[in-house]
């Protein structure tokens, strides 16, 4: 039987698997593995960063955008110390991911040696499969069993190896699962009769909607087809912005904070909410309202608010039974809906209008081509620039409100993001996996100045790579998310001040082009010379000095001009404060429309 080192065969099974990459930073503990990673250098790639942390979000975002195991490495003690925030984050968005950790020779263990830890622990609550490797033998197989895991149990699996094992000589025996494993494909119906009773209550309703997530993907014909026949308004989360191409008149986009206002106002407003394919929800919706939650895992049903009715079922496969049950009850196009004395058209009507005002509010700021660069106008300008096929990675903080409301993702373009971890400095790894993953996609990355702070070293790991990719930093001068919740408890302005970084200077030095613009008639320009670079096959940096101006919070926006809810204390102080006098409290165009509400 030929021979193989441990780490040779650890190798051979993440090739079997299908792994392309492997993202990290080499240490003394890891010497047997770069090895391999050398000597598999035709078939892996390896991917140097400057700093772990990088490298792991940097897997987490290959794997978010691809669905295959992303392969993270991290050496004994403060390399694998560093790979704990990228495995937090994946765990949060059932994101399955493999991170290989060094240990210090097993003879040295348990010792107290230089950089010896007990490393298990410390990844215990962040993966669904956490073991150490105990002979060289088993470490093919251990490695194996790690991937089958994160992908049944979609999340992170830490594998630690002794160093020693990886030179070990072994048996070149294994054959791993790659070939005959096979992922569940959910195919699950709801019962027919809860599928009539959603109706049932739909009809009794006054002001209807349906939210939807992640869990509706594949079925965007489907939630267009319902919003054609039944005529209700659909808002959404954040991360679901993908599904439809954004111009549907029924769709409101997100609620929350990252939100647009009319999907806080139809949310707050309503009286049923379908609640479909999601877990997600800020504090938005009316405890009154009926709930009905449709949804694979009966863990979530009912986890967010009181549920009239719970359905466990796979979401698409959910809407197209409710889409059926919907025309053979009320015909092919809704002309029997109202015969049965249900008429939400108004409801529907002053939906619209909102949605309407909002537009057109947005499009004025958007108009505003010279002085302060906002957010607005900048936006314009990318979804005017990007490729209709471009990949968007999305760090955290304001840049999340303004991707929510602004960034077009209809076609075929794609964000990644850290949703519910929301860990600072996402965005600029993200840009290198997809760099990485899609040679023939425009890529872009939308990081404020303090999340690009904390990552900009590797901004070369860009250049060494030659990705062209798109880096725009919009510099405020603050922690601007942060700035508005301390705004909002109305307490002082506390560790919140960045100094004026010169980004485009800092890029400079990290061998990629840098431009700096702070006056919006010379945006467009410089977006335009910038992306000419990329264009050239390299990266670029755009340090764009945005507006520290607030974007307005229309969480907060009142549903009548009152005050109610007590949200804010001067009705014409807030709209005079946020330029928005364009904009209705959704109370009033609910009235004015003959649609009761409080």
């Amino acid at each position: 039987m030929a021979k193989i080192s441990g780490s040779d065969a650890l190798m051979k099974v993440l090739h079997e698997w299908g792994i392309k990459r492997i993202y990290g930073l080499p240490g003394g503990s890891f010497d047997s593995t770069m090895n391999a990673i050398h000597n598999w250098r035709d078939k892996i790639d390896y991917i140097g960063v400057r700093h772990e942390e990088v490298g792991g979000l940097a897997a987490v975002a290959e794997a978010k955008l691809t669905g295959r195991v992303g392969v993270m490495i991290g050496s004994a003690g403060p390399g694998a110390a560093h790979l704990v925030n990228p495995l937090y984050d994946a765990k949060a968005d059932n994101i399955p991911v493999l991170a290989l950790i060094g240990q210090v020779p097993s003879s040295r263990m348990n010792t107290d040696y230089f950089q010896e830890m007990p490393e298990n622990p410390m990844f215990a609550d962040a993966s669904v499969y956490n073991r150490t490797v105990m002979t060289a033998e088993q470490l093919p197989q251990v490695i194996d069993t790690a991937i089958r895991t994160a992908y049944e149990k979609k999340g992170p699996a830490v594998v630690v190896i002794p160093k020693d094992f990886g030179w070990a000589e072994i048996e070149d025996s294994y054959k791993s699962s790659a070939q005959t494993y096979r992922t569940n494909q959910w195919e699950q119906p709801a019962r027919e009769e809860d599928v009539q009773e959603v109706l049932d209550l739909l009809e009794k309703s006054h002001r209807p909607i349906i939210y939807f997530g992640r869990g509706v993907n594949g079925a965007a014909d489907e939630l267009r087809e319902l919003g054609r026949i039944l005529k209700l308004p659909m808002p959404a989360t954040y991360l679901a912005k993908e599904i439809l191409e954004g111009d549907e008149d029924f769709y409101m986009h997100s609620t929350g904070r990252l939100a647009t206002k009319p999907g806080v106002d139809v949310a707050r407003a309503a009286d049923f909410v379908l609640f479909a394919g999601t877990n997600f929800e800020f504090p938005m919706f009316s405890q009154d309202a009926t709930f009905v939650d449709v949804n694979l895992r009966s863990s979530v049903i009912g986890a967010r608010h009181q549920t009239a009715l719970g359905i466990i079922a796979d979401v698409p496969t959910f809407l197209r039974q409710l889409l059926a049950a919907a025309k053979e009850r009320y015909g092919n196009d809704g002309e029997r809906y109202t015969e049965r004395g249900v008429d939400h058209t108004a409801w529907f009507e002053a939906a619209l209008e909102d949605k309407k005002q909002w537009e057109a509010w947005i499009a004025e700021r958007a108009a505003r081509t010279e002085g302060t660069i906002g957010f607005e106008y900048t936006y314009k300008l990318i979804n005017e620039m990007a490729a209709d096929n471009a990949v968007f990675g999305v760090d955290v903080g304001n840049v999340n409100i303004a991707v929510a409301r602004l960034l077009d993702l209809g076609k075929d373009r794609r964000q990644v993001t850290s949703p519910l971890y929301a860990t600072m400095g996402f965005g600029l790894p993200a840009g290198i996996a997809a760099g990485l993953e899609y040679s023939d996609r425009e890529v872009w990355t939308l990081s404020g100045d303090g999340a690009s702070a904390m990552v900009i070293p590797d901004i070369i790991t860009q250049a060494e790579h030659k990705l062209p990719v798109m880096n725009l930093v919009f510099t405020n001068k603050s922690l601007g998310f942060i700035e508005a919740e301390q705004d909002d408890t109305h307490q002082p302005h506390s560790g919140i001040d960045l100094s004026d970084v010169d980004f485009a200077k800092v890029a400079e030095g990290f061998g990629v082009r840098g431009f700096t613009v702070d006056k919006a008639e010379d945006l467009k320009s410089t977006l335009e010379a910038a992306q000419a670079v990329t264009r050239e096959g390299k990266p670029v940096l755009v340090d764009i000095k945005i507006s520290n101006d607030r974007l307005l919070p229309v969480e907060q926006f009142p549903h009548r001009r009152t005050g109610h809810p007590a949200v804010i204390e001067d009705f014409n102080e807030f709209v005079e404060h946020f330029e928005a006098e364009g904009l209705e409290p959704f109370g009033e165009i609910l009235d004015r429309h003959g649609v009761e509400s409080f």
